[in-house]
């Protein structure tokens, strides 16, 4: 679809959300082509600058059921930016059979976490936690009695779907797609039998669970001046362990170059704990699902650390058990994993961008 196409699509819309928002005169639109899953613009009115979300990727009832999550989040102090509402007291507006909202625009940029110094990324481990506490009175609906059960696949069983899928490849691949999938399964075959011990016993986590962000990572968190101003992309809000958001976490943000930077997962889980304190038994027994991406880090040996390889299985039992002690202070078993020729990745964004 063209900018041209999207932005006549709005041209037909737009009058009719800023009277149902009460936006006043628009007097500047631009689409944000950088939004991954929805289709976003940021609004000058008359009334402020605001971020407009044309909703394509979750249900209307479960976007209204987490909009309205985040007012009260606002209210205590989180910093969320909480949405308008219409005459009614609707937060999502439905016009030519497609649902909009609208929430104040938050100047900041994106910042990887491997950009972060120690005390910011301290920081963010404890706004995770403070998030969680929240989520715990205010969370959509009652947590269930019993643990989310994740299914866990037998070792034996993933190795025969690796070397399956090893088969329908070429012999000697002549694209580098192919070279790299080659390479990526002979990896991931290695790593299944090397950390066959520490997969989780049985799908029934350890530790404490309740209502989770579902994607706290750099790309839905705005900061200015050294701090969070804003946490994005409320999409996937759902029941999940605790120590599985942390982990993932982990994963995700602190994982550059081919390696990831275990003092920073460390001063990260340290903060998260000053807030809800987790047992190690509790994080090691987690099992988040890998997150692979065209700039996922790619798996390679690493000297004295951990390789993203090891970690995106998604078994991180071994890697945090040694961070953990760590964090505590007790004898650091890991020290920090460089990653050469890391660049800073920031960018001016606004709220919602999703």
């Amino acid at each position: 679809m063209t900018d041209t196409t999207r932005e006549d699509g709005l041209a037909a819309v737009l009058p009719t959300l800023s009277g149902a928002f009460g936006l006043g005169e628009v007097r500047d639109q631009r689409f944000l082509a950088h939004g991954l899953m929805n289709r976003n613009w940021r609004l000058v009115t008359a009334t402020g600058v605001y971020a407009l979300k044309e909703i394509t990727d979750v249900p209307l009832p479960k976007v209204r059921r987490n909009l309205t999550v985040l007012v009260d989040l606002a209210r205590e102090g989180v910093p969320v930016p909480a949405p308008l509402f219409d005459a009614g007291g609707d937060r999502v507006v439905e016009v030519g059979g497609r649902g909009y909202c609208v929430l104040p625009w938050v100047d900041g940029e994106h910042v990887q976490g491997t950009d972060l110094p120690l005390d910011q990324v301290r920081d963010l481990g404890a706004l995770l936690g403070r998030l969680h506490e929240g989520l715990r009175r205010h969370g959509p609906g009652p947590v269930p009695e019993r643990a989310p059960v994740a299914e866990v696949r037998d070792v034996a069983e993933a190795d025969r779907a690796a070397a399956a899928l090893a088969g329908r490849l070429p012999s000697d691949p002549v694209s580098d797609l192919g070279k790299a999938a080659a390479e990526a399964l002979r990896g991931r075959r290695g790593l299944l039998a090397r950390y066959a011990d520490t997969r989780p016993d049985g799908g029934v986590p350890a530790g404490p669970y309740g209502w989770t962000h579902g994607d706290f990572q750099y790309r839905n968190l705005l900061r200015r001046d050294g701090r969070v101003v804003a946490v994005l992309d409320w999409d996937r809000l759902g029941v999940r362990p605790y120590g599985e958001e942390v982990a993932r976490t982990a994963q995700v943000q602190f994982g550059v170059g081919g390696a990831f930077d275990l003092d920073r997962v460390a001063a990260f889980c340290s903060g998260y704990r000053s807030v809800i304190d987790l047992s190690a038994g509790e994080l090691t027994d987690v099992d988040p699902p890998p997150r692979i991406s065209a700039d996922s880090p790619r798996p390679q040996p690493v000297p004295g650390g951990v390789s993203a390889g090891e970690a995106a299985l998604g078994w991180v039992g071994v890697w945090f058990r040694a961070v953990l002690v760590g964090s505590r202070g007790v004898d650091r078993l890991c020290a920090v994993v460089p990653t050469p020729g890391r660049r800073r990745s920031t960018r001016s964004v606004g709220s919602l961008v999703a």
